[in-house]
């Protein structure tokens, strides 16, 4: 799943319901100011209420403000195996 997903979301074999919200937080992750109300219309449709969309907005807030601090101390992405730990 997460190969289909890294490989192209479009295509990975996920549930309209969840395409509706990774498409939201793509968006989110390349420009939130490009956020519309017809993104949070497409959420309350596939069934995200409120609570829901406060916490995929925050969730995928909080990832994308921890990746940008990682990337500007250079903490490497690599798998745990990749990464060299300070002694």
């Amino acid at each position: 799943m997460v190969a289909a997903l890294r490989r192209d979301y479009t295509t990975a074999p996920i549930s309209a319901e969840e395409k509706v919200m990774v498409e939201y937080v793509v968006q989110l992750t390349r420009d939130a100011t490009r956020i519309t109300p017809e993104h949070h219309r497409r959420l309350a449709e596939a069934g995200y209420d409120d609570r829901a969309r406060l916490q995929i907005t925050l969730i995928a807030a909080w990832f994308n403000s921890i990746n940008r601090v990682a990337d500007a101390l250079g903490v490497a992405r690599g798998s745990v195996d990749e990464v060299e730990v300070a002694k």
